[in-house]
C-alpha cells in the first residue's frame, strides 16, 4: 500500500499566511501540520512509501522540508506541474496525475494535506482489507444540522455504504460529513481516469465520491477523535488552541 497527501493547493483564504509558504507546512503545536498526518501514518505496518504532491511554486519548499524529516517508508515529492491556483488540477485531478506519473499499481491510501487530526489511521485501514472494500472515506460526525452546508454530507445504510452524497446541502437529515481521507483498492484506481475523462467531470474530491458511489460500493468509516479541515485563518486559529491546549 502507498499513501499520497494532497498538498498541491494554493490556500488563498489563508492569504497572507499561505502567499509564499505552503499549507500543509504551517505550524501547529511547534511542528508543520503535514508532520501531524505523517506520524499517522507511519503507524500503519503495510504502508511501504509516502508521496507527497505540490505544485512548482512551492515544490522546493516541501523537498528541503522532506531532506529533515525520516519517515519509516519511503519519502516521495512530487510536482503536479502547475504554478497557479488558475491553473490547478484540482484534488482528483492530482491524484490521477500522480497515479501516473509514479505509476501507482497498489492499495492506495490518500489524506488531504490540509487534515489535522487526533484519531488512528491502522482501524480505518485494517477494516477496508479485512472487509475487501472496493473504496472507503472517511467520515466525521458534526452533530450539528446548521453546520452541514459547509460540507460534503454523507447517508449511510445500516451496512455503512454510501447511499447518498450532497455537496454543501442547506438541510440534512444527515450530520456525517465527507473528510478528504480515502482508501482505494488498487483494482478500481482505473476509475478516477475514467471520471476525468467524462464532459461534465468536476476537480473536486466530493463529486468524485458522489460519481463513485453510483459506479461500485463505497463504504463509510466514521472517525472518532479530534479533526480539523484547515480552510481558513479562523479555522487554523481554533486548531491551534485545540492542539496546544
Amino acid at each position: 500500500m502507498k499513501t499520497l497527501i494532497l498538498a498541491a493547493g494554493y490556500a488563498t483564504r489563508l492569504y497572507p499566511l499561505t502567499k509564499h509558504w505552503p499549507k500543509p507546512l504551517l505550524v501547529v503545536k511547534e511542528k508543520p501540520i503535514i508532520n501531524h498526518i505523517i506520524e499517522k501514518i507511519d503507524g500503519l505496518k503495510e504502508n511501504n512509501e509516502i508521496i507527497v504532491i505540490t505544485n512548482e511554486k512551492f515544490l522546493q519548499q516541501f523537498k528541503d522540508w522532506a531532506k529533515n524529516n525520516k519517515t519509516k517508508a519511503k519519502l516521495t515529492v512530487l510536482s503536479d506541474k502547475t504554478t497557479s491556483a488558475d491553473g490547478r488540477l484540482g484534488s482528483i485531478g492530482d491524484i490521477n496525475f500522480a497515479i501516473n506519473e509514479h505509476a501507482i499499481d497498489e492499495d492506495l491510501l490518500v489524506i488531504g494535506g490540509d487534515n489535522l487530526f487526533s484519531f488512528d489511521l491502522e482501524r480505518f485501514v485494517k477494516s477496508c482489507r479485512k472487509k475487501k472494500i472496493n473504496a472507503a472515506i472517511g467520515l466525521y460526525d458534526i452533530k450539528d444540522p446548521a453546520m452541514v452546508k459547509n460540507f460534503g454530507v454523507v447517508t449511510l445504510d445500516k451496512k455503512n455504504k454510501i447511499i447518498d452524497f450532497k455537496e454543501k446541502p442547506k438541510k440534512s437529515a444527515s450530520t456525517l460529513i465527507s473528510m478528504c481521507i480515502y482508501c482505494f483498492a488498487k483494482e478500481n484506481l482505473k476509475l478516477i481516469k475514467k471520471y476525468i475523462s467524462r464532459k461534465d467531470c468536476h476537480d473536486t474530491s466530493g463529486d468524485y465520491i458522489k460519481w463513485l458511489s453510483c459506479e461500485i460500493d463505497v463504504s463509510g468509516y466514521t472517525f472518532n477523535g479530534t479533526w480539523y479541515d484547515i480552510g481558513d485563518i479562523i479555522t487554523f486559529y481554533h486548531a491551534n488552541i485545540a492542539f496546544n491546549g
